[in-house]
């Protein structure tokens, strides 16, 4: 008999509550009978939690590898149904609400998110929240996802959600840690899966043990991954900014020095403008290796606009184009030094050498970066192909 729905539960040590946590689920399933079963994805439990589980019934997958992303990316694999509910085995997710999520699945949408938050509707009963989670971190990065990848989620940290199992396997999820749940959320969004909402409870956890999340480690690790999935706000944005400001206040130098009511800016000035043309530069330069290098490990799905792109860049036209601004910097450079040997190779009005100087060494560093990188780039590309 095909199987509609599997209850995966990730599960490391959780013999006080993995017993309540799948009788919920069975009732449930009794309740609206439902053609399901129930997964429950070990990770290396020593405490008799898989007896429990078997016991009851449920299907255990044993998973070597150590992660809650590990666990449910197996889970996920090992489960027969079309659509999955997955949480956590800690008691604090009620998995006696399934029906609500099996009726959006069925309804069409690939991936429904609980909400626990009282923006979504959700309820977050006393104790059940850390106070730095429930007013810091969630909120906060579940803003941060929701302005970088344009998501409609409320609450991107909700551990019982549902989804249609071959939308979220199409997206070839690769992270093992806690992040992976973020992970699943953003490339669902990116790549415009059909995402709803289920307002739900959270209940206090009944492990009488610290959690195995780590709050300062798992937020940064979070953190850290939604910027190098958006590098065009973390690299491109910030970068392009710094190389234009840069280049504006060069341009602007290059005449002579300018005053701006009694405050005279001059070549020290022009010195710190190509510093940050040059930061700006390879700060954009992270931007493209970062996508490149996303979608080669498939992190990220190719898309046009980045196709288009790395069409265009190619290897030997970043050689032409670095060598030609290289050329031009060195016959600065060289420009430079004949002023010195006009002016018998002594001292120098640093007002006017530097003003030759400094681009010229700027447009030498520029040429031979943007050749360099064009060799790397075009490693990724090798790699993609």
């Amino acid at each position: 008999m095909s199987v509609e729905l599997s209850v995966v539960m990730p599960c490391l040590n959780e013999a006080r509550t993995i017993g309540a946590c799948i009788r919920k689920a069975q009732a449930a399933i009794q309740e609206h009978a439902l053609s399901a079963e129930i997964v429950v994805a070990d990770n290396g439990s020593t405490d008799g939690s898989i007896g429990i589980a078997e016991e009851l019934g449920a299907r255990v997958v044993h998973v070597a590898a150590r992660g809650y992303g590990a666990a449910l990316l197996s889970g996920i694999q090992a489960a027969r149904g079309t659509y999955v509910v997955m949480g956590d085995a800690d008691d604090s997710y009620d998995f006696g609400q399934l029906l609500p999520f099996l009726e959006r699945l069925r309804a069409g949408f690939d991936l429904v998110m609980g909400c626990r938050f009282p923006a979504g509707g959700g309820t977050i009963l006393p104790g059940a929240m850390p106070w730095k989670h429930r007013w810091f971190g969630n909120p906060a990065l579940s803003w941060l996802g929701r302005h970088l990848f344009r998501s409609t989620v409320t609450d991107f940290y909700c551990g019982l959600r549902g989804f249609r199992r071959q939308a979220i396997v199409d997206l070839d999820l690769r992270t093992t840690g806690m992040e992976y749940a973020t992970e699943m959320v953003i490339k669902a969004t990116i790549t415009g899966a059909r995402i709803a909402e289920v307002p739900i409870t959270l209940h206090k956890d009944g492990r009488g043990r610290p959690p195995h999340l780590r709050s300062w480690r798992d937020g940064w690790r979070t953190l850290r991954f939604m910027l190098l999935f958006s590098p065009r706000w973390l690299f491109l944005v910030p970068g392009a900014l710094m190389f234009f400001c840069g280049g504006l206040a060069m341009a602007a130098l290059l005449p002579g020095p300018l005053y701006v009511g009694k405050i005279g800016f001059d070549t020290s000035t022009m010195l710190v403008a190509a510093m940050t043309m040059m930061v700006g530069f390879q700060v954009v330069i992270y931007a493209v290796f970062s996508r490149a290098w996303a979608i080669t490990v498939k992190l990220l799905k190719p898309d046009r606009a980045t196709e288009r792109a790395l069409r265009v860049v190619t290897l030997e036209r970043g050689i032409v184009v670095g060598l030609i601004i290289a050329t031009v910097g060195f016959g600065l450079i060289v420009n430079a030094t004949l002023f010195w040997r006009a002016h018998g190779w002594g001292p120098l009005d640093y007002s006017q050498s530097q003003r030759i100087l400094i681009p010229g060494v700027t447009a030498l560093i520029l040429g031979i970066q943007i050749i360099f990188s064009s060799f790397f780039l075009s490693v990724l590309g090798l790699a993609r192909r």
